[in-house]
């Protein structure tokens, strides 16, 4: 298993460096990386399967993304796929193992009864065109000015607390959806769609507590008072191992918020752009809204950051989105 996953790693780093020579050879005369992006966006690509002028699925696909990209498993819990398959259980109870001991059938059929059980942004056509922003927090965002650039996409996709009042012309003022879980839901806005990642049982029983009885006084009531049952959608655990089976293929113990919600974009978007991920231009890992700078390191815990990394670098290649890092 070891020798596996050191060979795909190799791969992945011969895979970067072939596409980082050509970005670089492609750049020479760039002056910005939004002149790039947009020059990007206008090299010719195969037959695509939206309107975009840059589609994320394309008739005759690059082998690589084809083998990875599957459309058949919904990044949503609805009552149609809420059952789970035994492998997809074990191993989504064991990242928490003391905090799954509810039913979850029974937890997921009163779920149903308080929020929306149906499908979620199953409508991909040739076309439509659906634009899609994803925000992340880093401190590179500080100075870009991408606050106009980033409400142009029809979905603003940010995550956890990050804040938007007063940082408004570098991360833009409009948020079609915030990507978080218990403990981390702030700023949320009265159109905002929130989507909660249930990394363990807990969560699910959260939200039940938060939007009928409020029984359980772990609850961080406060916030969960702020979700609107019509607005909440919850990350599928089929799809979150999904994600970390065949994108990841297992490296760190599960997927950091910031690449499931970029792997959330890739499914349900036809064209992505990607602002707020990776160090800040002095190197330094900090969010934007902090004036304290962390350490140089990164801080991956428990997730495998540099792989995730080397990941978003290579879908930006292949023009699978495109990786705004500031100016």
């Amino acid at each position: 298993m070891v020798d596996l996953k050191n060979r795909t790693r190799k791969l992945l780093i011969v895979l970067f460096c072939i596409c980082a020579i050509s970005i670089i050879i492609f750049s020479y005369s760039s002056t910005s990386s939004l002149q790039l992006a947009i020059r990007q966006s206008d090299k010719p690509v195969s037959k695509a399967l939206c309107a975009c002028r840059q589609c994320i699925s394309v008739e005759d696909e690059d082998p690589w993304f084809r083998k990875r990209f599957n459309t058949s498993i919904s990044p949503f819990l609805s009552q149609k796929n809420a059952i789970l398959s035994k492998d997809t259980f074990k191993w989504w109870q064991r990242l928490f193992p003391k905090a799954n001991k509810a039913n979850y059938s029974a937890v997921v059929q009163k779920l149903f009864q308080v929020v929306p059980g149906e499908g979620h942004y199953n409508d991909s056509a040739p076309n439509r065109c659906r634009t899609c922003a994803v925000v992340g927090n880093s401190g590179n965002l500080k100075g870009s000015d991408y606050g106009a650039l980033i409400d142009s996409n029809d979905f603003v996709i940010r995550m956890n607390r990050a804040p938007i009042l007063g940082y408004e012309k570098d991360v833009g003022n409009r948020s079609t959806h915030r990507v978080a879980y218990p403990g981390t839901i702030r700023h949320l806005q009265n159109d905002t769609h929130l989507i909660l990642i249930p990394f363990k049982m807990t969560t699910l029983e959260l939200i039940m507590s938060a939007l009928t009885t409020g029984s359980m006084k772990s609850a961080p009531l406060p916030e969960m008072a702020q979700i609107n049952a019509d607005k909440l959608l919850i990350y599928n655990p089929t799809f979150l191992k999904y994600i970390y089976d065949v994108w990841l293929e297992r490296h760190g113990k599960y997927p950091s918020t910031g690449f499931l919600t970029l792997m959330l974009a890739i499914h349900i978007c036809d064209e992505v752009n990607v602002f707020g991920f990776g160090a800040a231009k002095d190197g330094s890992w900090q969010h934007y809204w902090e004036k304290t700078k962390l350490s140089r390191r990164r801080p991956t815990g428990v997730h495998a950051g540099d792989y995730e990394s080397m990941l978003m670098k290579l879908l930006t290649c292949k023009n699978k989105m495109k990786l705004f890092e500031g100016r």
